[in-house]
């Protein structure tokens, strides 16, 4: 069977997925989990590639965020400090209300494509 061992694993931000399902289909045809996904995607909003990759950079710097835990903060675009905190709950590290109101601030500095 393909793939039984994972060689690497890292957390990309879905605008990406979206990206690369649809250049794939382009040439391709998608599968149904590849389908799945597509559709998925189109439905929300996100961030543009260099707006999301901008993102990350800054919560890693400014906020010491692990590269997970900024991937998946550009991907919920949480909207208040309760969406950050669902997003905080099963983490290990403990972060501050003013933390939590920077990742806002710096979230806010980006515009939201449809």
């Amino acid at each position: 069977m393909i793939g039984k061992k994972i060689i690497e694993s890292e957390p990309i931000q879905s605008v990406k997925v979206k990206e690369a399902l649809e250049e794939f289909s382009q040439e391709n045809e998608l599968n149904y989990e590849q389908n799945i996904t597509l559709n998925h995607l189109s439905r929300f909003k996100r961030y543009s590639v260099e707006d999301s990759e901008k993102i990350i950079s800054e919560l890693k710097d400014k906020i010491g965020l692990r590269h997970k835990v900024a991937v998946r903060i550009v991907d919920l675009i949480p909207q208040d400090l309760s969406d950050l905190r669902l997003i905080f709950a099963k983490e290990a590290t403990h972060i501050e209300k003013e933390q939590m109101e920077d990742i806002l601030e710096i979230l806010d500095q980006y515009t939201i494509i449809e």
